[in-house]
């Protein structure tokens, strides 16, 4: 049981349990806790097929989320993204491969992704962060242009716009 009082809850039309199995696929130490289904109760509100999945209560590497099938009526926006820190290039590399697996290549900028489901993560090197906070503007300022032509984000080239060469 997860001892954060706030989790997410993902709206899907129908892909909850897909979009869990997905999600699970590539962060580590994750897994599907729960999946409720719909029953004959309040079938004339839900309209869902009796047996079919509610929703699907998973973890990625230890953040609880909720995936409900709630139908047809909202899309994910990019008003809210999950942040994916990370170490290293090589686990920039990682997540953005698999998320980006059948999502929107034209929503891509500045490490945002848009996964096959519409929803939008930024996977951002934890190094960016570091070099987004000196007190040198000059610094940041370079950091940030290098930043803005970027889809996925490079920490070399971050590297070397931090450096001024």
């Amino acid at each position: 049981m997860s001892l954060s009082k706030i989790t997410p809850c993902l709206w899907f039309d129908g892909q909850a349990e897909e979009a869990a199995e997905f999600y699970i696929s590539i962060f580590p130490n994750s897994k599907i806790t729960t999946i409720q289904r719909y029953t004959e109760a309040g079938k004339e509100y839900h309209g869902r097929e009796t047996g079919s999945v509610m929703v699907v209560e998973f973890e990625l590497n230890g953040q609880t989320f909720t995936g409900l099938n709630g139908g047809p009526y909202f899309k994910f926006t990019e008003a809210i993204s999950f942040q994916v820190d990370c170490e290293d290039q090589a686990e920039v590399d990682h997540y953005w491969k698999h998320l980006k697996e059948g999502g929107d290549e034209a929503k891509q900028q500045c490490g945002w992704v848009a996964d096959k489901f519409g929803l939008s993560w930024q996977i951002i090197p934890k190094r960016l962060k570091e070099m987004l906070s000196d007190s040198n503007s000059e610094r940041k300022s370079r950091v940030t242009n290098e930043m803005m032509k970027m889809t996925k984000l490079d920490v070399a080239l971050l590297e070397k716009a931090y450096e001024g060469a």
